[in-house]
């Protein structure tokens, strides 16, 4: 049963300040902003560290995003300003992925850290990455339902992943508090849980906990920041909470802090987290100062406690060019430009490579007209000024996707948009022009697992620097 079912009937009265210092880990924490907080009465130190933003490669290889240094820095930070203050220090989704390799880089850097600065916190890590054969018997049992666009799972898209993580809930975090932890270092974590651990923990309002956490998950994004600060102070009651940036310069306002339930996230009213969903539909958001919104009216409803799963696995090569556009022709048809050009591009590797091509792929991106969003420009748009395409090729091997661009190669020079008349110029701003990319990584889960423990899929390690 989940934290949350079981405190579903229970009085509620504890008040928890939470101290966000940056929406993720290595981003860059504020000391100032830190200190702040902890004069303020932060009862905790709390925030996430990775997601699944930046693809699929960091989950598959379980190498980190952020650099090391970067790291290390946010992490002497706030293990200084724990100690001092004497209270807990939470991290989820360590090293991006949150896959058991990530969680141990940040682990390993932790006791570093504390080395280094003469401390001597007691840290539990909390893994929660997934055997295969453990996925395997929870979907032969029917625990593991697909969400949209997936289908049914199998065993077949199981082996394709090189890591899966089960995200956790805030359970696993309030046992290891209950335990003795002073830092907590977690596994693949949803953003939300992790700040609203230590306020259900000391039994502040569970439906102010989870909007509270949904709110200030990225730290200071939550805020108008026109300053640019990274962290916010939140405030959990039994029926409210607020919520006010860290830096002075910096002010939340009704629309920041309403409007961040939109964050990674369809739907504005409603959030499904392990356990429940959180349901804002009638929620008030009022300014406390020009600084504070003060929020009531958020409900919690609980739910059969499921996880999702994130699996990631190899995929093709590819070889990417680019080339600069200014003709006026090209830059007035870009539309009908890349359909003529990539039927050309398909015909010249079928016609070069034949069967070995194999299940190649080719796309063109047009930096400055579609590229990002991929959807139609609306007609009558004014041409762009330039534009760059991004040409991918994505095959079995490193080789054949550098042999398909090379074939296509000659193309990027002149390819007109009308045959019959002078030829217009493209520009490649590097030589070679080729750039392998090595293999691309894809991910291979949509799916959620459920469990009758929250904490059944995760495993604790203890590392004890006081010994």
């Amino acid at each position: 049963m989940s934290l949350q079912s079981k405190l579903a009937g229970a009085p509620m009265t504890a008040k928890t300040t939470v101290l966000v210092p940056v929406g993720s880990l290595g981003v860059g924490v504020r000391l100032e902003e830190v200190q702040r907080g902890i004069a303020a009465g932060a009862n905790v130190i709390a925030l996430d560290a990775g997601s699944t933003d930046s693809g699929a490669a960091y989950l598959a290889t379980g190498v980190a995003k952020y650099n090391r240094e970067a790291v290390k820095r946010d992490l002497r930070i706030l293990m200084a300003a724990r100690a001092e203050a004497k209270i807990p220090l939470l991290i989820g989704s360590c090293g991006q992925s949150g896959n058991n390799a990530a969680v141990a880089w940040v682990r390993d850097i932790a006791v570093e850290v504390a080395n280094e600065i003469a401390i001597a916190p007691r840290i539990a890590v909390l893994y929660s990455e997934q055997d295969r054969t453990v996925i395997k018997a929870k979907n032969v049992q029917g625990d593991i339902s697909a969400l949209s666009p997936l289908s049914s799972l199998t065993d077949e898209t199981i082996d394709r992943c090189t890591h899966i993580v089960a995200m956790m809930g805030p359970e696993p975090y309030i046992a290891a508090l209950q335990a003795g932890a002073d830092i907590v270092l977690g596994g693949r974590t949803t953003d939300t849980a992790v700040l609203a651990a230590f306020p259900l923990m000391r039994g502040a309002g569970i439906a102010g906990s989870w909007h509270a956490g949904k709110v200030g998950e990225c730290g200071a994004q939550c805020a108008v920041n026109s300053s640019g600060a990274a962290g916010v102070l939140i405030r959990v009651d039994t029926d409210s909470f607020e919520i006010e940036p860290l830096s002075l310069a910096e002010r939340c306002s009704v629309q920041s802090v309403s409007g961040h339930m939109l964050y990674e996230n369809s739907d504005p009213f409603h959030l499904t987290e392990p356990g429940g969903i959180l349901d804002v539909t009638d929620a008030d958001y009022q300014p406390v100062d020009d600084r504070t919104v003060r929020v009531t009216g958020s409900r919690w409803k609980v739910m059969p406690y499921t996880m999702k799963l994130e699996g990631a696995g190899q995929g093709p090569f590819q070889t990417i060019m680019l080339i600069g556009i200014e003709d006026p022709e090209v830059l007035a048809s870009l539309d009908v430009f890349h359909d003529r050009l990539h039927a050309a591009l398909v015909e010249r590797v079928e016609q070069t490579f034949g069967e070995e091509a194999g299940d190649y792929d080719i796309s063109l991106r047009i930096y400055g007209w579609n590229a990002v969003s991929g959807r139609p420009v609306p007609k009558g748009a004014a041409p762009p000024r330039e534009v760059g395409i991004l040409f991918v090729a994505s095959a079995s091997t490193q080789s054949l996707a550098t042999r398909i661009a090379k074939a296509c190669n000659p193309y990027f020079f002149h390819f007109p948009l009308v045959r019959g008349k002078d030829l217009p110029s493209y520009g490649f701003p590097f030589s070679p022009s080729e750039i392998e990319r090595g293999r691309v990584y894809e991910f291979h889960l949509n799916h959620v697992v459920a469990v009758d423990d929250p904490l059944e899929l995760v495993t604790t390690e203890w590392v004890n620097t006081r010994e």
